[in-house]
């Protein structure tokens, strides 16, 4: 073959190759336009208890089950989450199941898609040496919460009760969070006070306390609040949903994707896929992360359903804190809906 055919043939090959990457491109752009956009923000994307959308996100399980996931997140001193999402600025909110029951007493209705978690990821770190076993031990005494009136407020009012004390027995000190409780239970301000990762970590480290009742695991929160304590989900105002089927199935169907992944893989297997700064900060180190999260990684629910009476427990804790002036239909605050066809869709059946 001489150097005056192979050149053509060169050409005419290098043309189809053209042709084809940009069929190619056109049939990719033409698949991204037809996948339906859902704009999501999280209540803090970079907290642990709310891994699961970023992961989605890197696990490509958005794109794979065809939408098009805007994710964004709440910034402190901003809209939350849940607000943005009842005011139509975003369609969908990664927040607590809770929600859900504070909207429609204000007689708006929200409803969960999808749960995440079952338990709300925090933990009771108690004073070494204060041989803190139970509750009923807080007689007395001062315990920490990050305000009053707020969620580490109503369970640790719940818990109390559980164990036949009243408000009058114990004293709630306001200590926030991170290295203000820390220094609050070093200096003996409180016995006990209830926080979540890295702080959990940084008091263990520091030798000043140990986790006395854990709220972070679906055992722990069994065995201290009677059952699941539904936390992270995905809500969505009930019009949105209605007109919105197939978008939400496929948020859905990501999610329950991504759980079931969670459920298969290790602590570094996850860190591994989120992002570098998720990990590793001036908060925690990667280790650490992993570290926590290998100890908590029992907060989250493998098929995304649920849990069997959640609902109520959360309300019965809601009423305890004196936050329900109505009646509540719980029927009308979530479904498992889209859940069950997500997981026959994973050969998983309920």
């Amino acid at each position: 073959m001489t150097r005056n055919t192979i050149v053509p043939r060169l050409l005419v090959v290098a043309a189809m190759l053209a042709m084809l990457t940009l069929v190619g491109a056109a049939a990719a752009q033409s698949s991204n336009a037809k996948m339906p956009t859902v704009r999501l923000m999280v209540g803090g994307i970079d907290k642990q208890i709310y891994l699961p959308y970023q992961l989605a996100k890197n696990l490509g399980f958005y794109e794979k089950y065809g939408v098009n996931v805007e994710l964004s997140t709440e910034q402190a001193g901003g809209v939350g989450a849940e607000t943005a999402m009842v005011s139509g600025q975003v369609d969908m909110a990664g927040a607590w199941y809770v929600h859900t029951i504070d909207f429609q007493q204000a007689g708006k209705k929200v409803i969960d898609i999808v749960q995440l978690s079952g338990a709300p990821g925090e933990r009771e770190m108690c004073a070494t040496g204060s041989n803190i076993k139970t509750p009923a031990d807080w007689k007395g005494k001062a315990v920490g919460v990050t305000d009053i009136g707020s969620g580490t407020d109503d369970l640790t009012l719940y818990m109390a009760s559980r164990y036949g004390l009243t408000s009058k027995d114990f004293t709630r000190v306001s200590v926030g969070a991170g290295q203000t409780l820390i220094s609050a239970l070093q200096h003996g301000k409180i016995v006990c006070g209830m926080t979540t990762q890295p702080t959990v970590n940084a008091i263990e480290k520091l030798g000043i306390g140990y986790s006395a009742f854990d709220l972070a695991t679906a055992a722990g929160v069994k065995q201290w609040l009677g059952g699941f304590w539904p936390t992270a989900s995905v809500i969505a105002r009930a019009d949105w949903v209605k007109s919105h089927q197939d978008a939400t199935q496929r948020v859905v169907d990501a999610l329950v994707a991504t759980m079931h992944w969670i459920n298969t893989h290790s602590a570094a297997d996850i860190a591994a896929k989120l992002p570098q700064d998720f990990v590793s900060n001036p908060l925690t180190t990667k280790q650490e992360y992993i570290n926590a999260l290998s100890q908590d990684k029992g907060q989250f629910l493998p098929d995304g359903m649920m849990p069997a009476n959640g609902p109520q427990t959360v309300l019965d804790v809601e009423k305890q804190a004196g936050k329900i002036h109505a009646k509540i239909d719980l029927a009308a605050t979530y479904t498992n809906e889209y859940v069950i066809k997500a997981n026959k869709l994973e050969g998983f059946t309920q």
